[in-house]
């Protein structure tokens, strides 16, 4: 019985080793497919590949949703990649994001705009908000013909939520000012000064492949408030917009790259299943 109690007793303790180490190993292995990939693609197209993607992740402790976004510390590491890519490689950057924080996005667009080198931003499936702001300053925008981008007007928020700026000030407009309590005259007052602010940086990144005439519409399109904060844009839309910088196609190594960060941290059932194949010849 004291065998059997030191061989379950072992048993379990190599159990607990296991379960410990093998997020590690999982993640470790991740990581080196996901260089393979970046590294397959930047040889394929004689660039430096970056990736800003962000995807809804949940704590396999207590499963709690966490929405990722474009923050601080991504403007830190996409500038640092930006940085020490020499002046005359060609940048691919993959964005997949709902957007973020405004001063963190506008970073990356300048940086991405001042590199000497061919930019390119590729799109396999949205770059909403803050990562249509980094699109904008790219060469070429590569889309998948189903991705969309969005509309970059700003928006204010507070303890009780977040609110377009376009909508503070046309609220302003309607109502006397005796009707209105200080707090919504400030926030009136950061709405017009984050609208200015936006409107400056997209005709900054947009003038150099675009006309006055077209950068104009394209800011009236995208930051006056014309359209719902989370409202698609869709490939065929950008065409229109900007013009022939975007491409309706994508390399096929993204979407290959983008399969490896669809990793769960807890079990679930699928929600979508399928298994590529090619119709035989002859077939309907």
């Amino acid at each position: 019985m004291n065998g059997f109690e030191a061989i379950i007793n072992n048993f379990w303790l190599i159990f607990i080793i296991f379960t410990l180490l093998w997020p590690r190993f999982r993640q470790q292995s991740l990581n080196r497919a996901r260089k393979r990939e970046l590294t397959t693609l930047g040889s394929k197209r004689g660039s430096n590949v970056i990736t800003l993607i962000h995807r809804q992740e949940t704590l396999s402790l207590f499963g709690i949703p966490i929405t990722r976004y474009i923050d601080i510390d991504d403007s830190e590491e996409v500038l640092r990649a930006i940085r020490l890519t020499p002046d005359d490689t060609p940048i691919d950057l993959i964005i997949h994001t709902p957007g973020g924080i405004a001063l963190a996005a506008t970073q990356i667009a300048f940086a991405l705009d001042a590199h000497p080198a061919k930019k390119t931003v590729m799109v396999p499936h949205y770059a909403m908000s803050g990562g249509t702001l980094i699109a904008m300053a790219a060469d070429e925008i590569m889309m998948d013909p189903h991705a969309v981008l969005g509309p970059v007007d700003p928006q204010l928020g507070d303890a009780t939520g977040a609110y377009s700026a376009t909508s503070i000030l046309k609220v302003v407009e309607k109502k006397k000012i005796d009707e209105m309590d200080d707090k919504t005259l400030i926030l009136a007052e950061e709405s017009r000064k984050a609208v200015d602010q936006i409107k400056g940086v997209v005709r900054a990144l947009v003038s150099n492949i675009s006309t006055l005439e077209n950068t104009e519409k394209i800011v009236e399109e995208l930051v006056s408030g014309k359209y719902t904060h989370d409202f698609p844009i869709t490939a065929e839309e950008a065409c229109e917009l900007f013009g022939e910088c975007v491409n309706r196609e994508l390399p096929r190594e993204v979407y290959s790259l983008m399969n490896l960060y669809k990793m769960e941290t807890r079990p679930r059932r699928p929600s979508v299943e399928f298994v590529p194949s090619t119709p035989a010849k002859g077939s309907l």
